[in-house]
């Protein structure tokens, strides 16, 4: 690994690439992959993750927007930048080091304006992440950690550079690995994983895996990415009883996480904290004064302290509103997150002070997924909102099939940010001030979409069962669709247990979130979306 790495970075270095360039990364998840970042960190450079299954659009939009020097892929790119394979000679110059200040990844997050913003990290903020980490959780050479979080998010830095840093392994997942839990299960046991990281929905559905208890392998598994409710925390520890749990809080801004908790098994009611701050960290829960308030009262919170990112690029008036003068010295992160302090020094998150949410652990601006819904030249007015954990879009047009609207958005966003209903609206209410009026907001009726062709033979009455049961409705028939209905990548884990004595069909589960009409997957093409559903109100029974 370290010879390939040092070729590819000598191959980077003769394109010109080092401290402060940005190289594009558009790979699946693999050994290659690994190789690639730890060239880039050779190279004195700084690494732009593009997930190959974006939309075309959708990457060019992250490399050109970043500047980015070249791109490393497995074939041929349509970007306008030096394409690099990763086992291309190396005939360049020695690498140049980075300096702590010079830029270590960019990560792209959601944008309310609707275009996203590229969040650029340093050297100095990941490395005082990574060395707390091990002084914390101390990994050995006998530990194996598990990467299966997409490159994109930024938990996947720990889980590449963490082990190489310390000793210890790395097990990959493989691409699309990480919304199987079965598979998970297998590969945790089969590997000797000793440490894995979890958004807590995607615990959840971890510990509903009937063979999750036999990864007795496991010393420590760390949360991040959502609130963890205490009922999944619970579950753990029936399931795993003396295996660790870490619950960590951060935003992108703050390389990765700046606040730790070690989980309870004796705790029974309240809230799971996000814990106190780490080291060279400062954590602050002020008023719309900028003054802290006491113990017990909620207020925004603010980060202080060496892991904070330089800002956004290119974006220096955005980067002004979030990354403030501190009260206390130097300057602050707004995460435009509630929090509380405990009296014991702990902090306990209370939900956002904005409009961003967090869906199954990807962090979502509304706002970007309305500006893209309303750009179709056939939408008058668009209204993106969150209900049940799925984005619903409301729309007001004359004539646009939901389906060509949903591809015009699949073609821009990636597939976690496109609406898993559109509700077609006559006009969208308003209050008295004219602005709209969420809470008039009619929810989708998906019991509406369902009930098609009925099943004819044994299987088809399991499967079409299986739907039912997962999405909550009172039947669904067989030519309907699991993503128009309602459905999503955690509720597909649920698709084994429920298809029972249907083994044949348990295997191809995985394959649900590319072909959502089980009767026609034979023949499915490889890379259709998922369409639309098209909703009415749910009390609409015309």
């Amino acid at each position: 690994m370290a010879t390939r790495a040092d070729r590819l970075a000598r191959r980077l270095t003769g394109l010109g690439v080092g401290p402060e360039s940005i190289v594009a990364v558009v790979l699946p998840r693999s050994a290659d992959l690994v190789v690639t970042l730890l060239a880039i960190v050779k190279a004195g450079a700084a690494y732009l993750p593009i997930d190959p299954g974006y939309p075309a659009e959708r990457i060019e939009l992250m490399a050109t927007d970043a500047g980015a020097a070249c791109v490393v892929t497995t074939g041929e790119s349509t970007l306008d930048i030096p394409r690099v394979l990763v086992d291309d000679p190396g005939d360049g110059p020695a690498p140049v080091g980075p300096r702590p200040d010079n830029p270590a990844y960019v990560i792209y997050t959601s944008g309310s304006t609707g275009r996203p913003k590229a969040v650029i990290s340093t050297h100095r903020g990941i490395v005082n992440r990574l060395v707390w980490m091990q002084r914390r959780y101390r990994l050995g050479p006998d530990d194996r950690v598990l990467q299966k979080t997409p490159y994109g998010f930024d938990v996947s830095v720990w889980e590449f550079f963490w082990p190489l840093l310390f000793g210890a392994s790395i097990v990959v997942a493989r691409p699309d690995g990480h919304k199987d839990p079965e598979y998970l299960a297998a590969l945790v046991r089969e590997r000797q994983v000793t440490t894995a990281h979890f958004v807590p929905s995607m615990l959840e559905a971890f510990l509903r895996e009937p063979t999750a208890g036999d990864c007795v392998d496991l010393r420590r598994v760390i949360c991040s990415g959502e609130a963890l409710p205490l009922p999944a925390q619970q579950r753990f520890f029936e399931v795993f009883g003396d295996v660790e749990l870490h619950n960590l809080y951060g935003p992108t801004e703050a390389s990765v996480d700046v606040t730790a908790w070690q989980c309870r098994p004796a705790q029974r009611d309240g809230s799971v904290p996000i814990g106190a701050p780490i080291a060279n960290t400062r954590m602050y829960v002020l008023d719309a004064n900028l003054q802290p308030v006491a113990p017990g009262v909620i207020g925004e919170l603010y980060i202080a302290g060496v892991q904070l990112a330089r800002g956004y690029g290119g974006r220096p008036m955005l980067t002004a509103e979030r990354f403030v003068a501190c009260p206390f010295g130097g300057r602050m992160y707004r995460t435009g997150d509630r929090a509380k302090w405990t009296d014991e020094g702990q902090l306990i998150f209370a939900g956002r002070a904005d409009d961003q949410v967090k869906i199954r652990g990807f962090r979502i601006e509304p706002g970007e997924v309305q500006a893209v819904v309303g750009a179709h030249p056939g939408v008058a007015q668009a209204a993106v909102v969150v209900r049940d954990e799925r984005l619903v879009a409301y729309v007001v047009a004359g004539g646009l099939d939901a389906e060509e609207l949903r591809r015009y958005v699949a073609e821009r966003l990636p597939e976690h940010m496109v609406p898993a209903a559109i509700v077609f609206l006559d006009e969208l209410p308003v209050t008295t001030n004219g602005k709209l009026d969420r809470k008039a907001l009619p929810a989708p009726d998906y019991a509406a979409a369902a009930g098609g062709r009925g099943p004819t033979t044994a299987t088809e009455e399991i499967l079409c069962g299986a739907f039912a049961e997962i999405l909550g409705l009172d039947g669904v028939g067989v030519d309907d669709d699991f993503f128009a209905l309602g459905g999503h990548s955690l509720l597909r884990c649920g698709w084994p247990a429920a298809c029972g004595p249907c083994s044949a069909w348990r295997s191809r589960c995985g394959c649900c979130s590319r072909r959502p009409r089980w009767p026609r997957w034979p023949a499915a093409s490889p890379t259709p979306r998922p369409p639309a559903c098209s909703c009415r109100p749910a009390n609409d029974r015309s």
